[in-house]
């Protein structure tokens, strides 16, 4: 307990109702106890209640409010991940491209390797017969 709340824990549970404030019985109880001292004790004890309950309710909301901006920033770090998604989709998307067009690229390669083999082998062949042609 605060050290502004002089009642004793047996008062100040018959004193209080169940919401935390002072309820009819424990009005009575207090003037029950029949001195002045009695109510102004009781006083300080909802006075520092309430305090503690405004203080809890200023931690929740900065506690909200911490909530809310961190979800905020979330929002914003998923779209800069879509948006980064994006791009990587299209860079994908232009290597595969690319990668096809190698692909075309190397067959007609191979076909003009496959042609220029050709090529030596009946040159070659012409050699041999000119060279037979001129003996």
């Amino acid at each position: 307990m605060r050290p502004g709340a002089l009642l004793d824990s047996h008062c100040f549970s018959a004193c209080l109702g169940s919401t935390g404030l002072p309820s009819r019985r424990g009005r009575s109880a207090a003037m029950a106890a029949g001195a002045p001292d009695a109510q102004s004790r009781f006083g300080q004890s909802v006075k520092g209640l309430l305090t503690e309950k405004v203080n809890a309710c200023g931690t929740d909301v900065i506690a909200l409010t911490k909530q809310v901006l961190k979800g905020s920033r979330s929002s914003e770090l998923l779209g800069q991940a879509a948006r980064n998604m994006v791009l990587q989709e299209d860079a994908i998307l232009h290597s595969e491209d690319s990668l096809r067009k190698m692909a075309i690229i190397t067959t007609h390669l191979q076909y003009q390797q496959e042609a220029i083999q050709k090529n030596v082998e009946l040159s070659s062949n012409l050699q041999d017969q000119l060279k037979h042609l001129l003996k």
